[in-house]
């Protein structure tokens, strides 16, 4: 993995300038402007929240004919030097903090530069400067999908636990557990009206305090498949990766090369990354958020404040096989070559191949079952919660049921 990771970064600097706790330079171009994106300490290679906004910045540079220039923190020290440095030159159409733990930076960086435009990923602040683009998005929203998919496995395989895995416990956390949890209730009583039964699945749940060690995932989905969790949903970026290697080697001591037990993915569509292994993703799309800003930015349309994608903005939502072909099509040609070398694939076709199968284990009612929940939330009939402290995901986490949930 770590061989593969190395190859991924290296694949995706195509267009862009990076840096190390520090401004990088390159050569001229003919680009009618420029853009620059600062990552926090988990950065690029994550194959989740930083790729994804990569992958939406880059896209910007290319639509709009923009030099994009990537900024990659070493240490949280960095954010305001980072940030400041690049304020200062004055020729960026907007500067993109990518993650909540930048926010603070952002906020005295864009005071002190009042005419540089900032967008921040995920950060919040109620007193932030009007040259500041928050966006956030509803991951309880998506969440809820992934946890109706998740409930109904295994309540239709008879399994009575699955698990959820995230990485630091902050508030936006909560949002994804809080979503897993109303959609895992959702999808049982969906089950059991269907089928007139009185089935319960709970949920196992841990914060593992990292968002870069995959062998703390690993450990901690190991333990959540030894109490019987029959789906885990990973929310913990490169930790993330671990679980999903917990569930495989379960898988082989099995003598299967495919779920359940399954592994659910987060933020980008990550399903090709253990095929067999990943039953679906849900796709928090930071790309579309930080699409959103480089427009509106270039187009003179740029207004501060929260902007915040939803299930109806196309902001999150549980991945296809077509999102899936999208996210590996857009990596290099050597790097998907390495990849389907790694995984013993021939051709994209044989990897694609293998992902339908995989979604075929899981009934067509199911898959049926969670468009209807997603058009309940977009048409405002069913409201997710989205607790933002401990005190509401503690109610979340005592409640009954989804409707209880819901308040």
């Amino acid at each position: 993995m770590k061989k593969w990771l190395s190859l991924f970064l290296i694949g995706l600097l195509a267009i862009s300038v990076v840096a190390s706790g520090c401004i990088g330079g390159g050569e001229e171009t003919t680009t009618k402007g420029k853009i620059a994106i600062v990552y926090d300490v988990g950065g690029r290679g994550d194959l989740s929240f930083n790729d994804m906004a990569y992958l939406g910045a880059s896209k910007a540079a290319k639509d709009f004919n923009l030099e994009l220039v990537e900024v990659q923190s070493a240490k949280e020290t960095d954010y305001l030097q980072n940030l400041e440095t690049l304020a200062q030159q004055g020729d960026y159409e907007i500067i993109i903090a990518v993650g909540f733990m930048m926010t603070d930076a952002v906020k005295q960086v864009a005071a002190k530069y009042p005419d540089q435009k900032f967008a921040i990923i995920d950060g919040f602040d109620p007193e932030m400067p009007d040259n500041v683009m928050m966006i956030l998005f509803k991951e309880n929203e998506g969440s809820a999908l992934v946890g109706a998919l998740a409930g109904m496995i295994a309540a239709n395989d008879d399994k009575d636990k699955v698990g959820i895995v995230l990485g630091m416990e902050i508030p936006v956390l909560y949002k994804f557990e809080a979503g897993y949890r109303f959609g895992v209730s959702w999808g049982v009583d969906y089950y059991n009206q269907k089928m007139g039964t009185n089935k319960k699945v709970d949920v196992i749940y841990q914060y593992t305090g990292t968002f870069t060690d995959a062998a703390k995932g690993k450990a901690a989905a190991q333990a959540q498949l030894q109490q019987g969790a029959w789906v885990i949903y990973q929310v913990a970026g490169g930790t993330g990766v671990g679980v999903f290697d917990a569930v495989a080697e379960a898988l082989k001591a099995q003598s299967k090369d495919m779920g359940p037990p399954f592994a659910i993915g987060v933020d980008s569509a990550q399903d090709w990354i253990k095929p067999g292994v990943i039953i679906a993703s849900m796709m928090k799309r930071v790309d579309v958020g930080v699409y959103t800003a480089v427009k509106a930015a270039v187009e003179g349309t740029f207004k501060g404040g929260v902007v915040e994608l939803g299930l109806k903005e196309g902001g999150v939502g549980i991945s296809t096989i077509e999102d899936v072909k999208e996210m590996f099509n857009s990596l290099p040609e050597d790097t998907k070559k390495q990849k389907l070398q790694e995984l013993g694939f021939d051709s994209e076709d044989q990897l694609f191949a293998k992902l339908e199968e995989t979604r075929k284990q899981v009934p067509d009612w199911i898959w049926q079952a969670i468009d209807e929940l997603k058009q309940k939330i977009i048409n405002g009939e069913i409201q997710v919660p989205a607790p933002m402290d401990k005190d509401g995901i503690e109610k979340i986490r005592n409640a009954n049921d989804w409707t209880e949930m819901m308040g």
